[in-house]
This record gives structure tokens, C-alpha cells and sequence, in this order.
């Protein structure tokens, strides 16, 4: 059986499907291939939604926890998990039906298979070939495995099957101190699992600023068992009561027994395995499918998004880049210009960064001024009994126009939109200063933050210098 149509999707995650719809609504004939039954991709299904709706329910454990200081106790919480599990999945199937109906009203024809490039013109899906004028490769990634780990023992884990949630381990592993790790952490710890964390770096979510990790990491090892950083894994042995691990590092122990053990260590793409090469696609060591500012790749009627064209692997950065491409598809004058990707670790508390860090800056020689506002100073935060949090603004020493910003404290991935817009309209220090924000609020310490750097600030006192 053959099929012929203008725009080829290969992947229907978020980038897939955006690129998809866009494509319809300028005039496109469209299809678009997904492997699994429904769409919404790896975010949707075992990602971002899934995790959230988990990150919810244990956000609201934490918070009767602890309400206690204020003269609220609850009983211990009874947790029926197959009920929990349901709930969970409820949420993305109503999504689910949400995009079958979005490509339906759009006249796509979604097709079920895994596709296979046979051509720069024709995709392979089981019995079924495609040809096509204009394709967009949009085919994510996955959990990177260890392969000296026995990964036939169900007790080792990725994230996918932590989002399963077959049961509550009494001591689990998690080997990897990213976001990703770091949230199932978050989980697992509410619904009462004793947590250790191994991470090779100095610390947890590298690459963030030390500032922003620091409130994270003294709540966690207040809350878990051990959070062992400078480490490693050494192996990892099947036995009865378990999976026996051995570390290799100063502060941990020479091994240890746990019920479970999750690996997050990362993500690889999937250029590999769709054939991409056969249609003269360039694919570099790493799996990763080179793109210019349009999403095009060496081919020119191959574009390709998300996860597969390199990091960040988010949502939000896959579906610009599905606009991107349909747009250009589509003969519109469309290419990459965002000036900055937001970051959120939906921890507790939650981390959220964009544009530059201070590592950053300083790696690049830039002359920066940093404000950085205490949330024990705010009033809002206190009556929420979370004073941990902090939020940090970074702009140019000359022109005080916005570089970066950091948030670490409740809802902080909600109030970092503020700070993007700021960077994305050039704003000022002077801007943000002079924006009346809503008291009390979190989201006005951006703005107290810049009045830190703008000198005028009454809400603390700063010694003149």
C-alpha cells in the first residue's frame, strides 16, 4: 500500500504534533507517524505530564506535613496505589483524545507503526509506504542505559517505569543527580520510600548555579537517607533481598542493598534508529541530527526537532522548532531567534533559570551585576512557611539590560516567565524596578531583586559602598 502527501511528520511527541498542526492549518497536506496508539510522545505519556500529576499529589503530602508548626496535624495518609496509578493515566488520556481530536478537525491522517526512511522521498511504516515531498523528523529520545547494570532485573528501573508505579520501594537508589532523578526523588520520598542519591559531579543539577542548587540540597539531606556527590557507581549485582551496589567514592560507603535501584543518568537521541541515513540525512557520533536556524538539515526538504537535533531536550524548545520548520515548509520567513530557554527542575522546592548563569558570565568574561533577594524577606513566602527560597537577577554592568535570572522556591518554574520576557523585549533593571507588582506575591521578588541592583530598594537595608 502506498501513500503520497506534501509534509511527513515522524514522531507525534510535542514537537511532532505541533509541526504537524501548524503544517494543516497554513495549507499543507499533512501525515504524521507515531509508533505508540495515542500521541503526545514521551512528555505527554511517561515525561513531563505524568511526573506532574505525581509531583502534585506529593507536593500536597509535603504541605500537610508541614502544616503541623502551625497547630494542623493530619493522620498518616493512606495511599491506594492502583487508584493513584489510574488517576495518573486519566490525565493523560483526556490529553490524548484532546490531540486525536486537534488532527482529525485538521484532516491529518495519523498513522500507527514505527517509521523507517527508504528514501530522501519515502518513509517505511510496516506494510505501508510513503511518499513524501517534505518530511520533519521528530523522533525524541530515550533513558540512556549502563550496559555493565543487569538490565533484565525489573528491580533496576528508568524513569518510564518509575512512572509505572508497580510499588513503593522501602530503600531506593537513584543514580543521577539531574532533574529528571531528582523529581522521581521528590515522588518516591512523599509516598514514603528512603532515598539515596548518587551523583558524579560536585553537585546536584550541574551545570546550574551553586546559589540556586543550595536551598534544594540542605532540604534533601535533611529528608533522605544520603546524597553522596563525587561518586560513582562501581557495579551493581542482582542478589535476593535486592540489588547489592558498590560505590566508588570518598564520602560513601563501599556498598549497599536497596529494593530498587533508577537509573537517570541522561537521555540519548533516537537519530539512529529511524533510518535517517538511508535518506542521506547526516547523523553525528552522539545520535544527534545537525540542524540550521530554519530546523533544516543537510537535505533540504528534510527538516528535523526536539530531542534529536540536541540539548536542551524539552517540550517547549521541540515545539518552537515544530512552528519553525512548518512555517518554513510553508514558505514563510520563520527561524530560530529565542534568545533564551527557560529550565525548571519541578523539585521541592522547585529550581527554575534562564538566559545567563554566573557560570556563564564569568566563563565568558562578562562584566555582570547580580541582585539576589532573600525569600526569608518576604512576606508572601513566609505565609506559605517556605523562607528557603531565593530569587537572583543578573544584567549587564554598562547597559542594565537583562542577562539572566534564577528562582529557587515555591512555583518558581510559574514565576520564571517574567523574567524570559523581560530578556526576549531587552528590558532594563530600570524596567523591572519600576514594574508595580502585586504584594504580597512571590513574583514580585523579581522585581526586588532589581531594585537591589538599581540601589533602591527599601525592603532590606544595603550599605552604601
Amino acid at each position: 500500500m502506498q501513500l503520497k502527501t506534501q509534509v511527513l511528520v515522524l514522531g507525534g511527541g510535542p514537537g511532532g504534533y505541533t509541526a504537524a498542526f501548524r503544517a494543516a492549518d497554513l495549507g499543507k497536506q499533512v501525515i504524521l507517524v507515531e509508533r505508540y496508539p495515542v500521541l503526545g510522545g514521551v512528555c505527554l505519556n511517561v515525561g513531563c505530564i505524568p511526573s506532574k500529576a505525581l509531583l502534585h499529589v506529593a507536593n500536597v503530602l509535603n504541605e500537610a506535613k508541614d502544616l503541623s508548626p502551625a497547630g494542623i496535624n493530619f493522620v498518616q495518609p493512606e495511599i491506594n496505589l492502583g487508584q493513584l496509578l489510574d488517576w495518573k493515566n486519566k490525565i493523560s488520556t483526556q490529553l490524548n483524545a484532546g490531540l486525536a481530536a486537534l488532527a482529525k478537525q485538521r484532516n491529518i491522517k495519523v498513522i500507527t507503526g514505527t517509521g523507517r526512511f527508504v528514501s530522501d522521498t519515502q518513509v517505511q511504516v510496516d506494510a505501508q509506504l510513503i511518499e513524501f515531498e517534505q518530511a520533519i523528523i521528530a523522533v525524541g529520545s530515550q533513558p540512556v542505559k549502563i550496559p555493565s547494570f543487569p538490565n533484565d532485573d525489573r528491580r533496576l528501573i528508568d524513569s518510564t517505569d518509575a512512572l509505572n508505579l508497580e510499588d513503593i520501594p522501602e530503600k531506593l537508589l537513584i543514580v543521577g543527580g539531574g532533574i529528571i532523578g531528582l523529581e522521581m526523588a521528590t515522588i518516591y520520598n512523599s509516598l514514603g520510600s528512603k532515598i539515596t542519591i548518587i551523583e558524579m559531579q560536585e553537585q546536584i543539577i550541574p551545570g546550574c548555579d551553586k546559589d540556586l542548587v543550595r536551598p534544594l540540597m540542605t532540604k534533601i539531606k535533611k529528608d533522605y537517607d544520603n546524597v553522596f556527590l563525587d561518586t560513582t557507581v562501581s557495579s551493581i549485582v542482582s542478589v535476593v533481598d535486592g540489588l547489592k551496589v558498590t560505590y566508588q567514592g570518598k564520602a560513601a560507603p563501599e556498598s549497599d542493598v536497596f529494593n530498587k535501584v533508577l537509573v537517570a543518568v541522561g537521555r540519548r537521541p533516537n537519530g539512529n534508529l529511524c533510518g535517517a541515513d538511508k535518506a542521506g540525512v547526516t547523523i553525528d557520533e552522539r545520535g544527534f541530527i545537525p540542524v540550521d536556524k530554519q530546523q533544516r538539515t543537510n537535505i533540504k526538504h528534510i527538516f528535523a526537532i526536539g530531542d534529536v537535533v540536541g540539548n536542551p531536550m524539552l517540550a517547549h524548545k521541540a515545539t518552537h522548532e515544530g512552528k519553525i520548520a512548518a512555517e518554513v515548509i510553508s514558505g514563510l520567513a520563520s527561524e530560530w531567534r529565542a534568545l533564551t530557554i527557560p529550565s525548571v527542575a519541578y523539585t521541592d522546592p522547585e529550581i527554575a533559570w534562564m538566559g545567563l548563569t554566573e557560570n556563564d558570565a564569568k566563563a565568558q568574561g562578562i562584566d555582570y551585576e547580580k541582585g539576589t533577594f532573600p525569600w526569608a524577606a518576604s512576606g508572601r513566602s513566609l505565609c506559605i512557611g517556605r523562607k528557603e527560597g531565593l530569587t537572583k537577577l543578573l544584567s549587564d554592568k554598562k547597559t542594565g539590560r537583562i542577562l539572566g535570572a534564577g528562582i529557587v522556591g515555591t512555583n518558581a518554574g510559574e514565576l520564571i516567565a517574567e523574567a524570559v520576557l523581560a530578556l526576549e523585549m531587552g528590558a532594563t533593571v530600570e524596567d523591572l524596578a519600576l514594574t508595580v507588582h502585586a504584594h504580597p506575591t512571590l513574583a514580585e521578588t523579581l522585581g526586588l531583586s532589581a531594585e537591589m541592583i538599581d540601589g533602591t530598594i527599601t525592603d532590606l537595608f544595603i550599605k552604601k559602598r
